[in-house]
C-alpha cells in the first residue's frame, strides 16, 4: 500500500534537473546524503521517511558515468531496504545504451546487464528518455516508461518557422527523423554512415535527397563527441544546405565535441537538460528543459494514469 504524494530525491548526477522536477510538482526535492569516502565507496543516507511511499530516484548517466550508476543503485537499495512502498529509478539519459548488441565476438550486452543491476537493486519501475536502441525497453522484467523529446524538439523549430528538410545522420536514426519530419511538415533526407573500430570513429558516406538551397536539420538521440554531426554538417553543405541545424535530446558532449561544434558549419545545435551543460559550452548550443515532462509522467505513474497519452 502506497501512501502520501510522491517523493522525488536525487543523487550527485543532476541535481537542477530533479530540483526543476520538483518545481514543476510544486513539491520540495527530498533530503538526501550521497558522498564518498576517502578509499572512494560511496555512501547514501535517505533523510526523509520513505515507508510505504512512492519514491523516484532522479538520477542520468551523467559524468562520472560510473560513480552516477553507482549512486543510483546504491538509493535504490537504501530506499527498499527503508520500506519505500514503490520505487521508480528515473534515468532521463540511459548509460551504456549504445552496448545493445552483440555485435563482434566476445564483447558484452552492458545495456542489458544495466537492467539487471537495477531490478536486482531493488527498482520496482524505470522511466527513461529517448533510448538508443527501442529494444532497451524489453531488457527490463519491470515496467518500464519510455518518453521521447522529440515533440518538445520539434515545437522550438516549428516556433522558428522552420522550412527545410530533416536529415538522418545514420539508418539508427531514420525512424527519429522520419517522426519529426512528419511533425514539422517536411521533406527527409537520409546520411549513410559506417562505424571504424571502437573509439567513436565514424565515416559518413553518401546522401540521399536533396538539400541544395535548403534549410537542414539533423536529428539524433545523443551527440556525444560529435564526430558524425560535424561530417554530416559538412556533407550538407557541400550538396549545397543554407543554414545547418541539429537537435538531440541528450547532449552527451565528451572529448572534442566544443571544439568540433566550434569549428563545424553547424549553425545551431538544440538539445535537452537531460543531463548538465557541460562548462565553456559553445555559444551554438541551446537547451530546453526536459522538467516538466518528466514531472508530469511522475504525477501520472503515482496516480495510476497512462503516461503513453502524453504522446497523443
Amino acid at each position: 500500500m502506497i501512501l502520501h504524494g510522491p517523493l522525488v530525491l536525487t543523487g550527485n548526477a543532476h541535481r537542477a534537473l530533479a530540483k526543476a522536477i520538483c518545481a514543476s510538482l510544486d513539491m520540495p526535492l527530498g533530503r538526501t546524503e550521497v558522498s564518498a569516502f576517502s578509499n572512494e565507496n560511496i555512501f547514501v543516507r535517505i533523510c526523509e521517511n520513505v515507508r510505504e511511499r512512492d519514491v523516484f530516484l532522479v538520477q542520468p548517466g551523467a559524468r562520472p558515468v560510473n560513480d552516477s550508476i553507482m549512486e543510483l543503485l546504491i538509493m535504490i537499495d537504501a530506499a527498499r531496504r527503508a520500506s519505500a512502498g514503490r520505487i521508480t529509478a528515473v534515468i532521463p539519459y540511459f548509460a551504456y545504451g549504445r552496448s545493445d548488441k552483440k555485435d563482434q565476438p566476445r564483447v558484452p550486452i552492458t545495456a542489458r546487464l544495466m537492467a539487471n543491476l537495477l531490478e536486482t537493486a531493488g527498482a520496482n519501475r524505470i522511466l527513461t528518455m529517448d533510448l538508443h536502441a527501442g529494444q532497451i525497453q524489453g531488457f527490463f522484467n519491470i515496467p518500464t516508461d519510455e518518453m521521447t523529446a522529440l515533440r518538445l524538439l520539434g515545437d522550438s523549430f516549428r516556433e522558428r518557422n522552420f522550412q527545410g528538410v530533416v536529415v538522418a545522420p545514420d539508418l539508427g536514426s531514420a525512424k527519429r527523423a522520419r517522426n519529426m519530419a512528419e511533425q514539422l511538415g517536411a521533406p527527409l533526407a537520409l546520411c549513410e554512415k559506417r562505424r571504424i573500430g571502437n573509439d567513436d570513429t565514424a565515416q559518413v558516406l553518401h546522401l540521399i535527397g536533396d538539400v541544395d538551397g535548403q534549410d537542414a536539420l539533423i536529428i539524433d538521440d545523443e551527440v556525444d563527441t560529435a564526430g558524425t554531426l560535424v561530417e554530416v554538417a559538412a556533407l550538407l553543405k557541400r550538396h549545397g544546405a543554407n543554414d545547418v541545424s541539429a537537435a538531440c535530446t541528450h547532449g552527451v558532449l565528451s572529448g572534442p565535441a566544443m571544439e568540433r561544434i566550434e569549428r563545424s558549419p553547424l549553425d545551431r545545435l538544440l538539445i535537452t537538460d537531460s543531463l548538465p551543460m557541460p562548462e565553456g559550452a559553445s555559444a551554438k548550443i541551446e537547451s530546453i528543459s526536459v522538467a516538466p515532462l518528466l514531472g508530469e509522467a511522475i504525477q501520472r505513474i503515482h496516480t495510476g494514469r497512462s503516461v503513453g497519452e502524453l504522446f497523443q
